[in-house]
């Protein structure tokens, strides 16, 4: 539930339209829902601004449909589903009216919402095999409201392809650095912005990167002040923080 449905509720009751005992029975059910293998938090979107998120990796298609269903009763109009199969997708869209992008692996369902953002978030990936992650981030910050600008394949084997984006960057109020290999571009954008980076480290390398382990030690060792790092592969955190930050008063 968000606000303007809470709103809408209380109204209701200052109306008439609605009994105290009914807005009560509502509020009774708003907290969680018990589906059995899944308890719905209906109050995440009032408590923090949006609403639960559905993991898909794990989850059979049935159970997918059941969680967004109880979701769309309680009227939220953007349900984010994240790492969700081709497969399940396609099962899912049958029921619910799903957007789904194969390359993050994301389902959206029903209405991207309007943007409120402060300003704009740039996802920048070091190459085209770090593309799925940095479209898990992208796709995750469009669907809690920001405007966002992609820039792809500018890792620090080609610097002036990096330097190119230079005014971008410096415009941009977060920027997502995803990278693979030794995950060095987080380090060189962080130099360069005066806004937030936060680093993505990706599972892409051969074996001494040990699964995107070496990228994870190489951005948290990053002598550039101002970045923050989150796991291995996970675009949906780096899109999720930055929406946070995004969403605050400040810079401009």
């Amino acid at each position: 539930m968000d606000r303007e449905h809470t709103r809408s509720l209380l109204e209701q009751v200052a109306a008439g339209t609605l009994t105290v005992d009914e807005a009560v029975e509502r509020l009774r059910l708003e907290p969680f829902e018990d589906l059995g293998f899944a308890k719905v938090d209906h109050h995440r979107h009032l408590r923090q601004g949006t609403a639960e998120v559905i993991y898909g990796a794990g989850k059979t298609p049935e159970q997918i449909i059941a969680i967004a269903d109880a979701m769309r009763r309680q009227g939220e109009g953007t349900i984010l589903i994240t790492r969700l199969s081709q497969e399940a997708a396609d099962k899912v869209g049958a029921v619910h009216p799903l957007d789904y992008h194969p390359m993050g692996r994301i389902g959206i369902v029903g209405r991207m919402p309007e943007i409120d953002g402060i300003g704009t978030i740039v996802v920048a990936s070091g190459g085209t095999s770090d593309m799925m992650v940095a479209e898990e981030a992208a796709l995750t910050a469009q669907a809690l409201g920001n405007e966002v600008l992609r820039l792809y394949d500018v890792g620090v084997a080609g610097i002036h392809r990096t330097l190119s984006h230079a005014k971008e960057l410096m415009e941009a109020r977060v920027v997502i650095s995803v990278a693979g290999m030794e995950g060095a571009l987080t380090s060189v954008l962080g130099g360069l912005v005066d806004c937030p980076v936060i680093g993505v480290p990706t599972s892409v390398g051969y074996g001494a990167a040990f699964g995107g382990l070496s990228a994870l030690l190489s951005m948290l060792n990053a002598c550039a002040s101002g970045v923050s790092v989150v796991n291995i592969d996970n675009g949906f955190g780096a899109g999720y923080l930055a929406s946070r930050i995004n969403h605050m008063e400040g810079k401009r």
